[in-house]
């Protein structure tokens, strides 16, 4: 039963021309369900009624309790300027179990997509530097989202939008040139190409023709320089062979890998288009789009060598996206360093007169920084992730070896304890946060954490494996809400009943800490409810619906780990 609609139908019988619908949009879940399980508030209603807010819910209510209350609901209180209903708690725990089980690993899903079409571009790391920390937020926080939408009926493509072009890979080359060893680099990876990087940066504070030298390598590479070139895909498969390690330990994959090279024979065409529509100006050499008018510095198209830059590559993308998908949406997670840079191109798409450019959103999210400052591959200051994730599934075996030694399959355990330690921690706060790293932080295993989360999952499958092994009813059966109408009991219902809402407001605002909230809520309530009832009670019908409800923490549970990429293991 979808209680909101319902206590809109009653509402609406006493609201003259008043739309149900909107009235079920404005209905409320209070935090504290001492003050009502739906409340619906009355400050729209003041001007047409011509009376106080408060005055409306109490006469409201008033109304609605003179007549027999429907079975769902059990009283109809005014508090303030909101109308509260309590629900029928036996009736309420009875359908909403039955609908976790009913709907199984689909529960919190639906069809409001409609199979419409979500571009997701997130992760994108640069080519021949370490994937570290400062990518997990994109990484992360772009494949909940991927997973959300799916989730929730649309179609999505995943898309790794690598750095592959651009002057760090002049920087490169000229270092490599002067002072690489090939068979170090073969040896060394990511690590070798990092340290050329580095010494290039501190060389070139003291002779800034190796700026130049640099630049120019990026437009002979551009004009199609084999030995260019050559570097360049030897860099970018050194790359590849870290990055897919690590995507395999975060259980990420993407539908479409590509970079930014793939759009270097077709930037031109933007620079003549916007020509054409007499959008591009000459600005001391280079050639720019004015962007005074809107708040907002120029939008540099070309150099004034000639060379190309991030916002053409992103716009002649952003065309070959369209062309090729025909997006709904069309999402790109990135660092909100990253703000004005995709606020300046979608600008010019729009100016192009392409109306699809508000079917585009900037995802920006906050940045890892170090107490001393913000991670810099220049200076070689980055937290490595395969060394981070590699601590958290160290600290995890520890833990295992001192509390349950004698586990079943305790690595396998560990990476998915570590890991999804590591993922969580990303994913509990609002994205737009700057954090401060702390090794400490991340690997803590206590409070609001994944490892809590996965830990109520283990238990929840451990009392239901118990159940079966005694025998008698597992959790499917047929149950009797009334035996859960304790408070313990009623207010996991409460917030298994919320769940399916807060997928959805994910959804609409982009941000996976409202799932990683909702679950710890669960955990917590389940944790309690475990601690203050026997669950596998000697009351028959006690125990087939106390089961029936640890079945449903179990799913939501699982379900709402997948969606932030969190695997959920059945032993701890």
């Amino acid at each position: 039963m979808d209680y909101k609609t319902e206590f809109a139908k009653l509402l609406s019988s006493r609201l003259p021309e008043s739309d149900p619908g909107d009235i079920a949009r404005a209905v409320e879940i209070p935090q504290d369900a001492a003050h009502g399980h739906l409340a619906y508030p009355c400050f729209r209603h003041a001007k047409q009624l011509k009376k106080a807010p408060a005055q409306i819910a109490s006469e409201l209510a008033i109304s609605l309790s003179e007549k027999k209350l429907p079975d769902w609901a059990n009283k109809i209180m005014p508090a303030g300027a909101y109308v509260n209903v309590f629900l029928d708690r036996a009736d309420f725990a009875s359908r909403t179990i039955m609908k976790v089980l009913s709907e199984g690993s689909r529960f919190g899903g639906s069809d409001a997509g409609g199979g419409r079409l979500v571009l997701v571009e997130y992760s994108s790391p640069n080519i021949a530097k370490h994937f570290h920390v400062g990518h997990l937020g994109s990484t992360m926080i772009g494949n909940a989202i991927n997973n959300i939408y799916k989730f929730i009926g649309y179609k999505t493509v995943s898309m790794n939008f690598l750095g592959d072009w651009g002057t760090q890979f002049g920087k490169l080359i000229t270092a490599y040139l002067r002072w690489g060893d090939k068979d170090e680099i073969e040896r060394d990876g990511l690590d070798g190409l990092t340290k050329l990087y580095v010494r290039f940066h501190a060389e070139a504070d003291a002779d800034k023709a190796l700026e130049d030298e640099a630049r120019a390598w990026v437009v002979r590479m551009q004009d199609g320089d084999t030995q260019g070139l050559s570097l360049w895909r030897w860099f970018y498969e050194l790359s590849m062979k870290e990055f897919e390690r690590i995507y395999k330990k975060l259980n990420v994959t993407f539908d479409v890998t590509l970079g930014e090279s793939e759009y270097n024979d077709k930037m031109r065409a933007v620079a003549d288009e916007l020509s054409s529509k007499g959008l591009l100006k000459e600005s001391d050499g280079a050639m720019i789009v004015d962007l005074e008018d809107y708040g907002m510095p120029p939008c540099l198209i070309l150099r004034s060598d000639g060379g190309t830059l991030y916002p053409t590559r992103d716009i002649a993308s952003a065309f070959d996206r369209r062309a090729r998908y025909d997006f709904h949406k069309s999402l790109y997670v990135t660092a909100n360093e990253q703000v004005l840079h995709f606020a300046q191109w979608m600008k010019v798409i729009e100016l192009m007169g392409y109306d699809w450019a508000k079917d585009m959103a900037h995802i920006p999210y906050g940045l890892y920084i170090f107490e001393t400052g913000k991670m810099s591959t220049r200076r070689g200051e980055v937290i490595k992730m395969d060394e981070l994730l590699n601590e958290a599934v160290g600290k995890t075996l520890e833990i295992i070896n001192e509390k349950n030694p004698g586990l079943e399959n305790k690595e396998a355990v560990a990476e998915k304890v570590g890991v999804g330690a590591v993922i969580f921690n990303k994913l509990y706060n609002s994205r737009i946060k700057d954090v401060v790293f702390s090794w400490e932080r991340m690997l803590n295993f206590d409070g609001e954490t994944g490892p809590y989360v996965q830990y109520a999952h283990a238990r929840a499958c451990s009392v239901l494996e118990k159940a079966d092994r005694a025998g008698g009813p597992d959790g499917a059966a047929d149950f009797d809400g009334a035996y859960l109408t304790d408070d313990e009991a009623f207010e996991i219902a409460r917030l298994l009943y919320s769940f399916p809402e807060s997928v959805m407001e994910a959804a609409e605002k982009y941000e996976p800490f409202i799932v990683s909230r909702h679950l710890v809520a669960i955990s917590q309530a389940f944790n309690k409810f475990y601690h203050s009832r026997t669950v596998l009670s000697d009351d028959p019908g006690e125990r087939a619906a106390r089961l029936a409800l640890t079945k449903s923490v179990k799913t939501a549970l699982r379900s709402g780990l997948a969606l932030l990429g969190i695997e959920a293991p059945e032993r701890m």
